[in-house]
């Protein structure tokens, strides 16, 4: 399927600087992707242009250099910092006599690498297909002759269309698969929000350290590596919390600049349980100089997938990282929490964090002691079915006196 990973491949990397714009991309946060992949930089060719070219993306003459540079380092791949058509791909394939990877490519077989659980094997093969599909539009020629000869004579379909025809009904096949797991995951929530137990996900950009975070939460052993994507399957865990009681927490895959639309396609799926969560936590390198640009970068994506509405607030995570930065909390005009600043690698900050929480969650779950009558024995046994009863004590009238929690909504509902 599509796996053009080599451990330890040497490459070459190309990037090119456009005006300030869509097109404008990350050189440093490139040649970290390519390390992630596995890949050992050979060296790195710049150049500058107003728009693409139409046959190699770059020049022909800067095209040709890194032709002399292919053969002068005997490298067999050369990746691109961009996202190129398929026709770009092929005709810098043919000059270059190598594989040549685009932006997309890469960041695809990097998933492939990470992928562990069968739904993230699952989402990250229907994007690739997904991806590769793009790439058979006006193929090869030889994809576009029928097949013939003894033996081979059929209705007359060209190998272009049969590789079609196996991909969509691939897709389709992976596709339905994915449904049944969307399925159970709705099941999954609602179940969670019959017993009242809110979930609240990990988000931000990766290598933000969000699995630290959930790690030093959980007391997990989540896998942690400074590096692009380390996480990739999504991880949920149910953790008793300090006022609140049981909560779910949900570590999830780190976003990036320009996420390829097959991705967040195919990880929808898993992407919604950030949109059905609670709370967003958006963690974020406090260290990194372009933490608002990547700030900017997850919000699109929350956009994307109709999270924008979740209540959530900023974590700063890393202030290890920085002088006299000490752990603390940051509200707005309103007094409501805005951004709290940790160091989940050094657990400091942990308090602040698990207050602003209880802080921001008390407003959806309510805490609360109602009197029934025996007559109103029905109304406490839904309170017991949704697990809402904290503690019950009768007094000598047969009166029910309970200690509840329930998100405000349906409290309102219960007792209108």
């Amino acid at each position: 399927m599509n796996d053009r990973s080599r451990s330890k491949e040497r490459v070459i990397l190309v990037h090119v600087h456009f005006p300030a714009g869509k097109m404008q991309e990350d050189l440093h946060e490139f040649s970290e992707l390519a390390i992630s992949a596995g890949a050992t930089i050979e060296t790195v060719v710049t150049t500058t242009r107003r728009v693409p070219d139409a046959k190699y993306f770059i020049g022909s003459g800067k095209a040709e250099e890194i032709r002399d540079l292919v053969l002068t380092h005997h490298v067999r791949v050369v990746l691109f910092n961009h996202v190129l058509t398929p026709a770009q791909e092929r005709n810098l394939e043919r000059l270059l006599t190598c594989r040549v990877l685009d932006r997309t490519g890469l960041i695809l077989d990097i998933f492939a690498q990470r992928a562990r659980s069968f739904e993230g094997k699952l989402q990250v093969e229907l994007a690739q297909l997904k991806h590769l599909a793009t790439r058979l539009v006006r193929g090869w020629l030889h994809l576009e002759r029928q097949r013939g000869g003894i033996g081979l004579r059929g209705p007359g379909e060209t190998q272009l269309e049969t590789d079609r025809r196996l991909i969509r009904n691939k897709i389709k096949i992976i596709s339905a698969r994915l449904n049944q797991i969307r399925k159970q995951r709705a099941l999954a929530r609602r179940a969670r929000r019959k017993a009242t137990i809110p979930t609240i996900a990990l988000v931000g950009y990766t290598n933000a350290g969000k699995s630290t975070l959930f790690n030093c939460l959980t007391g997990s052993t989540v896998f942690v590596a400074n590096q692009l994507f380390a996480t990739l399957d999504p991880t949920l865990r149910r953790v008793p919390f300090p006022g609140i009681g049981t909560i779910i927490l949900a570590d999830t895959v780190g976003f990036i600049q320009h996420l390829p639309h097959h991705l967040i396609e195919a990880f929808h799926a898993t992407l919604e349980e950030v949109s059905e969560a609670n709370l967003l936590l958006h963690v974020i390198d406090a260290n990194d100089e372009k933490r608002e640009a990547h700030i900017e970068q997850v919000n699109k994506v929350l956009e994307s997938i109709h999270a924008e509405q979740v209540p959530r607030f900023l974590v700063y995570n890393k202030i290890d990282l920085i002088s006299n930065l000490e752990p603390h909390i940051v509200r707005d005009e309103n007094n409501r929490i805005k951004r709290v600043f940790i160091s989940a690698k050094n657990n400091q900050g942990m308090q602040e964090l698990i207050e602003a929480i209880k802080e921001t969650l008390a407003t959806d779950i309510v805490e609360q002691r109602i009197i029934l009558a025996p007559k109103q024995a029905k109304l406490r046994a839904h309170l017991y079915a949704k697990k809402a009863v904290i503690s019950e004590k009768i007094d000598p009238e047969g009166n029910y006196h309970l200690l509840i929690r329930l998100p405000k909504v349906e409290l309102d509902q219960f007792f209108r």
